[in-house]
């Protein structure tokens, strides 16, 4: 059977098994989603020895300690995929929810109702609890998903598939609801993505090569997420010291996701007494700080930093410092480099953290508050299928009402047009 005949049949199988769930209870689904977070704990040595296998060939391969970390199931990770499941199962289910009903001069009813997309196609690299928590939102929402990691966590990911799918099996329901493509051939992408007949949505997860990969070859919409180029602006009138907190957690607790603060904006004002304080704590975490002029008189051993900076989405312990005239010019720059991802502002001022808000028309932005918030699971949506930094037809972390569409329901009396 050649690549693509394999995907077809495995999207066939998909596309029979979504009517099925479309119309589960939110009482089986639920109970679906607390046994596969039980099945998971109890597995858990089983999806670590599968997981060590991955690491092993990642650190054969050379692959920068950042990324391994995310590929990494420690026992803590393994809990919290679990978790996520069982908050996702605790959410109101939005499939089937009437969102508004409208009367009409003519008696007719008219109502919007949410269902599910369908077929949902996940994409994704390094981080194998994206597999539990798509499969978890995905099956929550009424949609069948196709799942396709990297081959950097194939092991990983297979093993908490197949755990999933015993747990469908075990409730008489079908495997087609939740696949795993177990090859690591990349034709598979390319040939999952020529499958608009089967699938409904592609969602990748992952690098700017892999999003721009499939966005270019996709036959399929796309919810695109490019990078995560996330500012903190540290204005005039913030608290330094909850600066200080705020910008180390945001850089430092986990640099390689893409929720880490990338670029550190400080107001000239505010510049001379903050930036060695930042500097000192930064240096300790490990950080190399690329600066641009104005900041290396105030700091001169932080090196240069160049045009490509101020765009890059580093993922790893380096950040970019650029010292601004005012709010104006920090928001300039967002515009310019931002990736429409997460931004913050630090400030005590009322009237600069609404200006902030009103302005930077990025899918998160965040008041006194760290980049790392934004996420799914912490903004109260159990846990996110992606984060989509376009703006149709969802934008930002994606929960459960984002995996669901709106039809139009109409209830009449016998009304005909005239």
């Amino acid at each position: 059977m050649s690549i693509y005949d394999e995907m077809l049949a495995l999207a066939e199988e998909a596309k029979s098994a979504a009517q099925i769930v479309a119309n589960l209870s939110s009482g089986i689904k639920n109970q679906l989603l607390i046994r596969m977070a039980d099945a998971l704990e109890a597995q858990q040595s089983t999806l670590q020895q599968a997981n060590a296998k991955d690491l092993v060939a990642a650190r054969e391969r050379g692959m920068a300690t950042a990324m391994v970390d995310r590929l990494t199931l420690t026992a803590e990770r393994i809990k919290a995929m679990a978790d996520g499941l069982r908050e996702v199962a605790g959410l109101p289910d939005p499939v089937g929810e009437v969102t508004s009903m409208w009367l009409r001069p003519n008696g007719i009813q008219v109502g919007r109702q949410r269902i599910p997309l369908g077929v949902i196609g996940i994409i994704y690299e390094s981080r194998p609890n994206v597999t539990a928590d798509a499969a978890g939102l995905c099956l929550k929402s009424g949609n069948a998903v196709i799942l396709r990691g990297g081959s950097e966590a194939i092991h990983s990911n297979s093993a908490i598939g197949e755990i999933l799918q015993q747990v469908l099996a075990a409730m008489d329901l079908p495997k087609g609801a939740l696949q795993v493509v177990t090859t690591s051939d990349r034709d598979a992408v390319t040939e999952l993505l020529k499958l608009e007949d089967q699938i409904d949505l592609i969602i990748p997860r992952g690098g700017e090569g892999l999003i721009r990969f499939v966005s270019e070859n996709s036959r399929i919409p796309v919810i695109k997420h490019y990078k995560g180029v996330c500012h903190t602006y540290v204005d005039r009138d913030a608290d330094l010291k909850m600066a200080e907190e705020i910008c180390l957690n945001a850089k430092v607790q986990r640099p390689g996701v893409c929720n880490a603060m990338e670029t550190l904006l400080v107001h000239k004002d505010a510049a001379a007494e903050f930036l060695p304080q930042i500097s000192k704590a930064m240096k300790k975490s490990g950080v190399e700080l690329r600066g641009c002029s104005a900041a290396r008189m105030i700091v001169p051993e932080m090196a240069a930093a160049t045009e490509q900076d101020w765009a890059e989405e580093y993922l790893e312990l380096i950040l970019a410092v650029r010292v601004v005239d005012d709010l104006d010019d920090a928001c300039a720059h967002i515009r310019r480099y931002g990736s429409l991802h997460t931004e913050v502002i630090i400030t005590n001022d009322y009237n600069a953290s609404q200006r902030f808000l009103k302005e930077v028309n990025s899918s998160v932005v965040m008041v006194n508050a760290s980049s790392r918030f934004s996420d799914g699971n912490q903004l109260g949506l159990g846990a996110e299928i992606g984060i989509s930094t376009t703006k149709l037809h969802s934008f930002g972390p994606m929960g459960l009402e984002d995996l669901t569409t709106r039809k139009f329901i109409v209830l009449g009396s016998g009304q005909i047009r005239s």
